[in-house]
């Protein structure tokens, strides 16, 4: 089953239609050595008078450390993997590629064309984590020819499902998803980002579980908001003033489907998350959001 679905009048895919994946349950992390903010790259990165954000690198790792200690709190694996000096944005693994499992359960990954020059010189330095970790991994068009693809930070699975969500508009091109739904035999619901803000779709929905989402309103079009909501049973709706930055709540993780790791202080969004029997553990990724990720950037996870 493969099919690229634009808006709700092509959505007549039912859950019980689709084929089960299983959940990755695995967590890599780059360790953030060398991140800094010197090149800006989003709207996030300037402060309002338009001068660079000052990082606190000491503070920066403090963080990274105590997010890869909540991973391994709630039960899981985190693999490290070293950063390379020149590569400050590498420690956002979600970027550069999209692990998921074949037919038959085989390790697969497509690769990212990154539209940023130094931040597609990460891919092949994960390409090779992956590689030792039993993955097959693919490329499945050109980047000279602009089919730009920023992986987990625009195309996230709905958990337990052959199905992906797919973000397009700033980081990644609209055409990728054709290429993306043949090669994972896996139907796509594609939606327009039309708020710089919210450049990758993983910073304005963040998938809960199957039936739940939260989701910043604002980031989508009215079509792809309708859209969502025939997806989601539970979409709750993020308010734009804690999904943005220095909140960056939709940029949240939900890795088993019961505790959802989220930026502290998203008030609003930490009530409507436990409203919904969700467990939100706060961690501050404050350092992190000056250079627009959160939480959800900071990891790949993988099977």
């Amino acid at each position: 089953m493969r099919k690229v679905i634009h808006n709700v009048s092509e959505m007549s895919i039912s859950k019980d239609s689709l084929s089960t994946m299983p959940y990755a349950h695995k967590v890599m992390m780059v360790n953030p050595a060398y991140f800094n903010i010197d090149t800006p790259i989003n709207a996030h990165m300037l402060q309002a008078d338009g001068s660079p954000h000052l990082l606190d690198k000491n503070k920066a790792m403090e963080q990274w450390q105590e997010l890869k200690k909540t991973y391994e709190h709630i039960g899981l694996n985190v693999f490290v993997v070293d950063p390379v000096k020149g590569l400050p944005d590498m420690v956002f693994c979600a970027n550069q590629s999209f692990p998921y499992l074949d037919a038959i359960g085989n390790y697969n990954a497509v690769l990212s064309n990154m539209f940023n020059d130094t931040r597609n010189e990460e891919v092949p330095f994960i390409n090779s984590f992956l590689n030792a970790h039993g993955y097959t991994t693919h490329r499945i068009a050109s980047r000279t020819m602009g089919y730009f693809f920023e992986s987990m930070g625009d195309a996230l699975w709905l958990p337990g499902h052959r199905f992906i969500l797919g973000g397009y508009g700033f980081r990644t091109d609209k055409r990728i998803y054709n290429f993306l739904s043949e090669i994972t035999n896996a139907p796509i619901a594609i939606f327009e980002l039309k708020n710089p803000k919210f450049y990758h779709l993983d910073t304005c929905l963040s998938v809960l579980n199957a039936t739940s989402a939260i989701a910043c309103k604002e980031a989508f079009t009215e079509e792809g908001w309708q859209l969502l909501k025939s997806i989601f049973i539970n979409l709750i709706e993020v308010p734009l003033e804690e999904a943005d930055s220095p909140g960056f709540a939709c940029n949240a993780h939900c890795p088993d489907q019961k505790h959802v790791i989220i930026q502290k202080g998203c008030q609003k969004t930490l009530q409507l998350l436990k409203d919904y029997d969700f467990v939100p553990l706060e961690v501050d990724t404050s350092e992190f959001i000056k250079s627009g990720g959160s939480v959800f950037c900071m990891k790949l996870m993988f099977f």
